[in-house]
């Protein structure tokens, strides 16, 4: 009779533990969880990271205000992964099997992606990636039974499709070159680059490649000069591309000049210069000024962050997270797998960049393909669509991939 009475007396104690540790984690136990794993400090992708955090957690905000998600409060479970996939890694291991989130929105670095995809794969949790843009990521489980990889972001080669089309519009010699750096994401690019523009009939003029690190591209520019390159397109990350202005000024050589959505990035800016960075075109899913309702949360960034930065990571964190509740409420579930199959089903969502119809199927994990991307620029501080007649030309048939 004792020792009975112990053991529910520990019972008790260790039931009391869990709910004043939630309590004083402000969460219910009937809350549903979801996991946001994303760099928000360790390189120069975190404020991409720390954008997305903020549209999910804004997006969280919204659904909460409206009732919740099965008369369930939803709540943000935020781990930072510093960009090193040993440390995503264990942020996911954590988050999968001791906070028991019912999904996870990340993460910011395509490596990290995928070094942990098999975890939530095999463990059956939807992943939902707002940044991550490696082709791979939505494909490594193509084949299975149920994928559980979707992405809303701007995966490389649709990127690359808009830039080309822009580009050989742009040129009038028809001499297109290509920048490049050493990374892998640099590497990848110049041969979807390499690839894209054969499907428009043409090669490059001229390819140059420089190392992450460097801040002197003249002799690379040079090259690209001399070879008569007046359409350039940059695949580099943020401070590389920065520096390559910053070099283009030096030997007073300006081309074309167009690049990936990275340069959305504050570190672009801050390393180019208003001037510079106004003097390139770039790909980017929206835009503050490209709607309503992305007008409305730039506002409302600014108002609860202080500042904004990275404005289109920001609304597919957003949208991600608006995704992943319209699948909950319609599988009327937190089921792995039955949210999903949901995913697959969801129609007529309502997000800042569109307004999702069907946006993936059991064989079509992207929501956002180059059709709904846009070609923006700096101006006065801020993120804008570019438009000229060059945009206003381009038709489906110019976005080859």
């Amino acid at each position: 009779m004792f020792q009975a009475k112990v053991v529910a007396r520990a019972r008790g104690l260790i039931l009391s533990g869990l709910m004043l540790a939630l309590a004083s984690a402000g969460v219910s136990a009937q809350d549903i969880k979801i996991g946001f794993n994303a760099d928000q400090s360790g390189t120069g992708a975190a404020e991409q990271g720390v954008a997305a955090r903020h549209g999910f957690e804004l997006a969280i905000e919204d659904i909460n205000k409206a009732g919740g998600v099965l008369g369930r409060k939803l709540v943000g479970v935020i781990r930072d992964d510093t960009g090193a996939p040993p440390k995503s890694i264990q942020n996911m291991t954590d988050l999968i099997d001791r906070e028991k989130v019912a999904a996870v929105v990340g993460p910011t670095n395509s490596g990290n992606a995928l070094a942990w995809l098999h975890l939530p794969q095999q463990k059956q949790i939807p992943v939902l990636v707002p940044v991550a843009t490696a082709t791979d990521i939505t494909r490594r489980y193509a084949d299975q039974p149920q994928n559980y990889i979707y992405r809303v972001s701007m995966a490389d080669r649709e990127q690359i499709a808009l830039m080309m089309a822009y580009a050989v519009k742009a040129t009038k010699n028809k001499k297109i070159g290509f920048l490049v750096d050493s990374t892998g994401f640099g590497q990848q690019g110049a041969k979807d680059l390499n690839e894209v523009i054969a499907l428009h009939g043409l090669q490059a003029a001229a390819v140059e490649k420089f190392n992450p690190k460097d801040t002197d591209m003249t002799s690379q520019l040079a090259k690209l000069r001399d070879a008569g390159v007046d359409t350039l397109i940059i695949y580099a990350l943020a401070d590389g591309t920065a520096q390559t202005l910053r070099s283009m000024e030096k030997i007073n050589y300006f081309p074309v000049a167009l690049g990936n959505w990275g340069m959305g990035n504050t570190p672009f800016r801050n390393i180019a210069g208003d001037q510079l960075a106004e003097k390139l075109i770039f790909t980017a899913s929206t835009a503050e000024d490209s709607n309503p309702r992305a007008a409305q949360l730039a506002t409302r960034i600014r108002a609860k962050y202080g500042s904004l930065a990275a404005f289109s990571s920001a609304a597919q964190g957003y949208d991600v997270t608006m995704l992943l509740a319209a699948a909950m409420k319609k599988s009327a579930s937190t089921d792995g797998p039955k949210v999903a199959a949901a995913l697959q089903d969801i129609d007529g969502v309502e997000g800042v960049i569109k307004t999702y119809a069907k946006p993936f199927s059991k064989t079509n994990h992207e929501a956002l393909t180059v059709s709904d991307f846009n070609l923006v620029i700096w101006k006065g501080g801020r993120v804008v669509k570019h438009n000229d007649s060059i945009v206003g030309s381009i038709t489906a048939a110019d976005l080859k991939k």
